[in-house]
């Protein structure tokens, strides 16, 4: 019975099959070309209506634009106050109605009363047609019927300059003229409603051609045969497949789903959350009907890739189709695969963020960052407190500092940065530091040996939840320099394989925080070594108030230096250099010409002879040490030298090489004096030239080397203007106050080369400090001279030095008239000494020899020497001045005695 019922199934069905493709195909035909012909229809009376309303509407734009054109044009109510409205505008009213394209212009009065017409005769009689809203100054559009016929008109008021209203026109066109463009109009529509019917028929005329050529032309038994194919298929494929109804119902399981899910034989038609046999997260996928691509779920055991598509997509019915796949051997091995690519990454990641500076902690602090949390929750770095200074560290794991921490929060026990500890031998950290080897400790509760170390921060650390741990040595070049903590408390304990990849994690730092050690050694002997050459102090001296700064670079220590040296007659020298080059073999360069000028500025040379001299020396040690070690180490130096004289507040300068000092006048402003750039010390041959600038008091001169104002990121002139922003505006400020304002607003936070800068206000020397006097080439003006001198003294209340101080000034006069030429001066200058200057215009100096026993003379320079604390001869373009100073005494010091 059950067979022929499905016989009598199969048969009706190919009845079906085989009548209706033909039939129903030709039945969409029809109502689709039916559909068609409604559509083009009612498009085509659309087009027609609104053709026939934007006409209409063109005409009352046109009307109402006609009549506000001429109501407003030029002469209109001029002609209405005249006595005969009509004579003037009649014409016009006639030439803009045909050049306007309209049918009528009037003019009328605001009684309605005709002034023009298209039909003279109707000239004088009353406007047909509403006057009210135009009297009342609105346009007013309506459909009338005129003496012209059928009309549509716009009415728009003429205002005097007052704004009354004082008369009306009126323009409009016929409304058979406005019908005849939409007949003008209608063959273009109709035609376009025949090219879209003759469209949309060939259009559904291919569709239907396409309905056939899907099915292939395919009998009833072929299709049959097709379904039962597919019926197999579905049925005997190696991966599940499920269809679920938009109502949340199981349509269809294949054998494979059935049993990756293990569903129970009278699923289909169930509802799937009355499935117990689905997991939740499974189920929640199948009822949600969102897209899903190779989703890994576990149901009973077994990693299931799971694919969801809707089945509404191309207009089918609702509902979703559901495939799933057994990947749990593949997500086997794409795990290793994965772990294995993460590790590579890591170590990639190290290898470029680790070790981008020669600073021992930050290396650290790099090293411990990197692998949080991709492989450790924590990670603390320790290195022996020796390392950071560059120092060898000690062979066992005392006196270690903790340099790094870093983790997954802020608030663990773990020790704190920067606190120095010492680790007990039974400590995996001490273990590993002694042995060189790595500690693996993975249930932290049972190392006795760690807990020993404090009981109870190990008994926080535990209650905190960190369980495992690995300890590995930071060895390089055969040495342990700390120790790298890795530790965990949110995953599982470390393993075997994880601890050889912390091993290679910090063999890689290692060699970074090795070569930053020995840099930062190698980098505080520099520091060292240029410091105990630079001036610890500046020297005592009433010409210049002195502010100076020196910042050795963070990347290595260049020869950057400046001095302040006091000169005879109460001057002072200001000197600023750059040696070319870093590291000690520059450092030891810039001590030697530092030395250099020192020594030449005791002989009193300008400037000019001075930087001369030291450019010899430069070019010697280029010579003495050309050999391969230190090739290329010296080319050659800068330098800027200044005298500056507080009697006469003259500053001579010259430079080699350096940029020039920037001067800061008192009312404020900042200059840069044209001061000749001479070449580098070194180059050879060619000359120096000074300038000589009058300074008023309290004017400030920046003296600095390059490493201020140049910069990668910037210009140099980018870098001179803010400098001279930086100076600018602040005339009271000290000099120590405008070092650090310069530094402050010009350098970076690590500055790539040294800085010096040499900051000197000026002061004047009052003019009752200093007298001066002319002298003739007589021996008799000598005791006259040492009179004028005593009055002097005594006036300064110096009279305890009038006795040496005579006899000085009579040996130098003497010498000045027996053995020079004239002019012969005297100056007398009360500083923090008592200077004696006596200058003649002879270039021959004299010399200090001792005297025998029998010589009569040869005797007057020894005295001097002897009286004086100090005494030499400086050259002028004029002659040259012999000078001796006399020490004051502390009038304070002998008053309190």
């Amino acid at each position: 019975m059950s067979d022929a019922s499905v016989r009598f199934r199969r048969l009706a069905w190919r009845t079906v099959i085989g009548k209706s493709p033909r039939s129903v195909a030709g039945q969409v035909f029809l109502l689709q070309a039916a559909l068609v012909v409604l559509l083009v229809l009612g498009a085509v009376l659309a087009l027609f209506l609104q053709s026939k309303r934007d006409t209409t509407s063109e005409a009352r734009r046109r009307s109402i634009a006609v009549a506000e054109t001429f109501a407003h044009s030029p002469g209109v109510v001029d002609a209405l106050r005249s006595p005969d409205p009509s004579r003037i505008l009649q014409p016009l009213t006639e030439r803009a109605r045909r050049s306007a394209g309209v049918d009528f212009i009037v003019v009328m009065d605001t009684h309605g009363i005709r002034y023009t017409h298209p039909i003279p005769s109707r000239i004088g009689k009353r406007f047909v047609g509403t006057i009210e809203p135009s009297l009342a100054g609105k346009v007013y559009t309506e459909s009338v019927h005129g003496p012209l016929g059928h009309e549509v008109q716009a009415t728009v008021p003429v205002d005097d300059s007052s704004g009354r209203v004082i008369g009306l026109v009126s323009a409009g066109l016929k409304v058979k003229h406005v019908t005849s463009e939409l007949n003008r109009q209608l063959p273009i529509i109709l035609a376009a409603g025949c090219g879209a019917l003759l469209v949309s028929t060939g259009g559904t005329a291919l569709v239907g051609r396409r309905l056939r050529r899907q099915t292939h032309s395919l009998a009833p038994d072929e299709m049959t045969r097709m379904y039962e194919h597919h019926d197999t298929v579905l049925h005997s494929v190696r991966e599940g497949v499920l269809i679920i109804g938009a109502d949340g119902r199981l349509l269809l399981v294949n054998d494979e789903a059935r049993r990756l899910l293990e569903l129970p034989p009278d699923a289909e038609g169930r509802a799937v959350h009355d499935l117990p046999e689905l997991d939740p997260a499974t189920t929640e996928l199948l009822l949600s009907g969102r897209p899903a691509s190779d989703e890994v779920h576990f149901a009973k055991g077994r990693l299931l890739a799971v694919n969801q598509r809707p089945t509404d997509g191309a207009g089918g019915p609702g509902g979703t189709v559901v495939t799933l796949r057994d990947s749990t051997e593949l997500q086997a091995v794409s795990g290793r695969a994965e772990a294995a690519r993460e590790r590579l990454e890591l170590l990639y990641d190290a290898g470029l963020s680790v070790g981008t500076t020669l600073d021992v902690v930050r290396t650290a602090d790099e090293l411990a960052r990197v692998a949080v949390p991709r492989f450790a929750d924590f990670i603390t770095v320790d290195l022996a407190d020796a390392v950071l200074h560059g120092e060898e560290p000690a062979p066992t794991a005392t006196d270690m500092r903790r340099v790094a921490v870093s983790g997954i929060g802020d608030d663990h026990p773990l020790y704190e940065q920067g606190r120095l500890i010492d680790f007990l031998p039974s400590t995996p950290q001490a273990r590993g530091y002694g042995a060189g080897r790595s500690e693996l400790v993975t249930d932290l509760a049972g190392a006795e040996g760690w807990r020993a170390q404090d009981p109870e921060r190990t008994r926080q650390i535990l209650e905190y939840g960190i369980h495992s741990l690995i300890a590995a040595p930071i060895r390089a070049r055969g040495v342990v320099l700390g120790m790298a903590n890795f530790w965990r408390s949110k995953r599982e304990p470390f393993d075997a394989e994880e601890l050889s990849l912390a091993e290679e994690l910090v063999a890689r730092a290692a060699v970074s925080i090795d070569n930053a050690r020995r840099y930062t050694r190698e980098h505080a002997l520099a520091v060292t070594l240029q410091r105990s050459l630079l001036p610890r102090a500046l020297p005592e001296q009433n010409a210049l108030d002195v502010g100076y700064r020196y910042l050795p670079a963070q990347s290595g220590v260049s020869g950057d230096w400046f001095d302040v040296i006091p000169l005879p007659g109460g001057r002072v020298a200001l000197a600023v250099g750059d040696v070319v080059g870093h590291g000690l073999h520059a450092a030891a360069t810039m001590g030697r010409l530092r030395t250099a000028v020192h020594n030449f500025s005791t002989l009193d040379l300008p400037p000019d002879e001075l930087l001369h001299h030291l450019d010899d020396l430069v070019g010697r040690i280029d010579q003495d040490e050309a050999c391969p070690e230190t090739a290329g180490e010296i080319v050659g130096a800068t330098c800027l030298y200044a005298i500056y004289d507080p009697v006469t507040r003259r500053c001579v300068m010259a430079r080699a090489g350096h940029p020039a000092p920037a001067l800061v006048r008192p009312d404020g402003s900042v200059t840069f004096p044209d001061l000749p750039a001479g070449p580098p010390l070194g180059l050879g041959g060619l000359p120096f030239r000074t300038a000589e600038l009058e300074l008023p008091e309290g004017s400030q001169l920046v003296l600095y080397t390059d490493g201020l104002i140049e910069d990668r990121r910037r210009d140099l002139d980018e870098g001179m203007e803010l400098l001279r922003r930086a100076l600018a505006g602040h005339p009271g400020r000290s000099p120590e106050e405008t070092c650090g304002a310069v530094l402050e607003q010009l350098l970076p936070e690590r500055p790539g080369d040294d800085v010096a800068l040499l900051v000197a206000r000026t002061r004047v020397l009052p003019a009752d400090r200093v007298a001066d006097w002319d002298v003739p080439r007589d021996p008799a003006a000598v005791s006259g001279m040492r009179e004028a001198v005593s009055a002097k003294l005594e006036e300064w209340g110096l009279s305890e030095l009038g006795f040496g101080m005579e006899l000085v000034l009579s040996e130098l006069i003497t010498n000045a008239i027996r053995y020079g030429s004239d002019p012969v001066h005297v100056r007398l200058i009360h500083d923090r000494t008592l200077i004696c200057e006596v200058a003649d215009g002879s270039s021959t100096s004299p010399h200090l020899r001792y005297a025998a026993t029998t010589d009569e003379g040869g005797r007057g320079l020894f005295l001097v020497s002897q009286l004086s604390e100090r005494w030499g001869t400086r050259y002028t373009p004029h002659g040259k001045v012999i000078w001796a100073e006399l020490t004051v005494p502390d009038l304070g010091a002998l008053l309190g005695e």
